[in-house]
């Protein structure tokens, strides 16, 4: 440790989300919070059009972001957290981030990012691909299918799927679309390892995201041939774009240089962490990081982590990885892409005027209507059961071109009716995973939930019911980034280990929630109508929902086509791109 007051010695936790970063101040000796601030990406996600030059169209399931975003965090968010905090930054001893994954920055030699060149600044594939792109399903769907061909063995350790959403499939779609991207490109570097790069001008690949998100596994990744299978010219992506330096969880990547001292407001010279991925990072904040712990970081999306003894494929997961959540574990992965966000999509626009007025007369918020609503039936009462698959499923099925579905409308179905039906549809989701689990000999005894639906207690009880098992919850409301801080002390040398740290700075409040015999018995029968679904659509041979995606590509590419031909120079050609906008927002 740093010459410094062990009483007074503080660090600095910083979780890049998905629109936003978060900063926190906390006190190394018990994990006190002591002031936060955040700070929104100016440019958002772009998944429409490319804010970033003019308003360029993207094609469907795009989603991009601007690098420089989140420099602005550490310039704003940091030293607005010390401020908050009334903070002496010469007490700070480290500074530790996560991030969203797979989010994907391409750069140069030097680390910087092809979107801050001239030449590629108008080039969708020069962007950052955030970790809901899910534009490179075809290429993971070539990916799976070769390495099923060929046997390879560390197919198993990811359920037996890559994911759209992974390192190797937006580099090959990068390969296949914008070769010329592809070869200014020296380094396919995951967010969380460039924005270590900005604040230590060292590039350290982290563990975690190797692991989960690179196909790294016993020391190597996927060789030459079977790349080259892929494409000839994808046969280097590993020697020439990927392959570097990989660092320890809650070891120190480097220390803080001059540049970013300045942004920061902290100490030069102070450690850095090694980067880590936001739902991985929160395990320790919540003091779980032993065997049968299952945490579920609920937000937008779920991701489950959790720990144990030995490695086991469990069919369907996201990944297994030696160390992946802390040292010394086998760290398991899975996770739901959907989940906060349907909900949030169902409000915004499938509920209706009278129910939006009655919110605002009563001074509530419209999820808080429909959740006292929804709260207010019994078990089964709304005839109906839902696929949680708006936004793809992650796991076990690991299959984005699915959709949603909701069985069992009739005339009398009434808003609050479809708002609880997706909710218990993201726990029965929940309980799948579990049970994926639990069948491969990788019990759950414990779920350990943090994230922003925390705080609807009506869904905790739910999940709960659903699942059969005592819920915990997080005591942190901002769990990313206060594992970020545990991260930080122990690479500052605070503490021996990672888990060590998690004792003193992580809490959790231990069966905040338990089951109800009477509401699981009848959730067991709403889960066994969700199974027959799940299986019917995911893995029975019926492929409407991918026939009904590959119809929409189809019908938008028509558009587009139509309107450029259609289109002359200068204003029309702007009516033209508004168009195309306009048509792409009216389907997603």
């Amino acid at each position: 440790m740093v010459d410094v007051d062990a009483s007074k010695a503080l660090v600095v936790g910083v979780d890049f989300g998905t629109l936003s970063g978060r900063a926190v101040v906390v006190r190394v000796a018990d994990g006190a919070e002591l002031g936060s601030a955040v700070h929104e990406y100016p440019h958002a996600v772009m998944d429409r059009e490319l804010t970033a030059d003019a308003g360029q169209p993207l094609p469907p399931d795009w989603a991009l972001q601007a690098p420089g975003d989140y420099v602005e965090v550490l310039q704003h968010a940091v030293p607005a957290a010390l401020a908050a905090a009334g903070a002496n930054p010469a007490d700070v001893i480290g500074i530790g981030t996560d991030f969203t994954a797979c989010t994907m920055v391409p750069t140069t030699a030097d680390g910087t990012p092809l979107c801050e060149l001239d030449r590629f600044r108008a080039r969708p594939h020069a962007y950052v691909k955030l970790w809901k792109h899910h534009a490179a399903q075809g290429q993971a769907d070539r990916i799976n299918a070769l390495a099923r061909e060929r046997g390879e063995r560390w197919l198993g350790r990811y359920g037996g799927f890559i994911s759209s959403e992974w390192e190797f499939a937006k580099g090959l779609q990068i390969l296949e679309e914008d070769p010329e991207v592809y070869a200014a490109m020296d380094h396919w570097v995951e967010a969380a390892d460039w924005i270590v790069w900005q604040l230590t001008g060292r590039y350290v690949r982290n563990a975690c995201t190797a692991g989960y998100k690179g196909i790294y596994q016993d020391g190597q990744y996927p060789d030459e041939e079977f790349l080259a299978a892929l494409n000839p010219a994808f046969a280097g992506f590993v020697t020439d774009k990927v392959a570097h330096e990989i660092g320890q969880l809650g070891h120190q990547a480097g220390t803080l240089t001059a540049e970013a001292a300045g942004w920061t407001g902290l100490p030069e010279g102070i450690a850095v962490a090694v980067g880590n991925v936001d739902a991985h990072v929160t395990a320790p904040a919540a003091n779980a990081v032993d065997p049968g712990q299952m945490v579920a970081i609920m937000g937008t999306s779920t991701c489950h982590v959790m720990n144990g003894s030995d490695v086991v494929e469990v069919p369907g997961m996201c990944g297994v990885v030696r160390g992946g959540i802390v040292e010394g574990y086998w760290g398991y992965e899975a996770g739901q892409s959907g989940v906060g966000d349907i909900f949030a999509w169902y409000v915004a626009n499938q509920v209706p005027g009278e129910y939006t007025a009655e919110a605002e007369r009563r001074g509530i918020g419209p999820h808080e209507l429909l959740t006292e609503k929804a709260a207010a039936q019994e078990v089964g009462e709304h005839g109906l059961v839902a696929l949680d698959w708006h936004s793809g499923n992650r796991s076990v099925l690991v299959d984005h071109e699915l959709s949603g579905l909701v069985v069992g409308l009739t005339l009398a179905t009434r808003p609050e009716d479809v708002y609880r039906a997706l909710l218990e549809a993201t726990a029965f989701g929940t309980r799948t995973i579990v049970e994926a689990f639990n069948a491969a000999g990788v019990p759950v005894t414990e779920l350990v939930v943090a994230g922003g639906l925390l705080k609807n207690t009506f869904l905790m009880q739910l999940y709960a019911d659903v699942t059969r098992l005592p819920l915990s919850t997080i005591v942190s409301s901002q769990g990313p980034a206060l594992g970020s801080a545990i991260h930080a002390a122990v690479a500052a040398g605070a503490y021996r280990d990672v888990r060590a740290a998690a004792r003193a700075m992580g809490r959790r409040t231990v069966a905040a929630y338990t089951p109800d015999e009477d509401a699981a018995l009848r959730y067991d029968a709403l889960y066994a109508e969700y199974t027959r679904l799940h299986d019917h659509f995911g893995r029975g041979g019926n492929d409407v929902m991918r026939r009904l995606r590959r119809i929409r590509r189809e019908a938008l590419a028509a558009r587009a086509g139509a309107d450029r031909g259609a289109a002359g120079s200068g204003a029309a050609t702007g009516r033209a791109a508004d168009e195309v906008e306009r048509a792409t927002e009216a389907v997603r």
